[in-house]
């Protein structure tokens, strides 16, 4: 007899799979994105503490896409407080989409 049988357990649905982790790396992309189109469109950073900017990821196929929301203003709010601990690749992405520092 099958363990499975005896302790009634099924497979996991891909449903029911919990979502792949998203690492640092990859939520500093998703929050820069979110910046550089706060940017394009207001035409400055100075982003309010509780903005939340909505962003869409995924391939341009349209049925691989999802929509983020991002707590930008906090976002932003950080990396100016942690300015002296970032890579300079980083202060170098921020400056280059209007952060000011100060």
């Amino acid at each position: 007899m099958d363990v499975q049988q005896v302790l009634g357990i099924t497979p996991a649905t891909e449903e029911e799979k919990p979502k792949p982790r998203t690492s640092q790396a990859e939520k500093w992309g998703l929050h820069l994105a979110a910046a550089r189109q706060f940017f394009e469109r207001e035409g400055h950073l100075q982003v309010p503490r509780k903005h939340i900017e909505t962003i869409i990821v995924g391939d341009g196929g349209g049925e691989h896409q999802a929509q983020r929301d991002l707590r930008l203003g906090t976002w932003v709010g950080n990396q100016r407080s942690r300015a002296a601990t970032l890579t300079p690749e980083r202060v170098e992405q921020l400056a280059a989409i209007g952060m000011r520092w100060a």
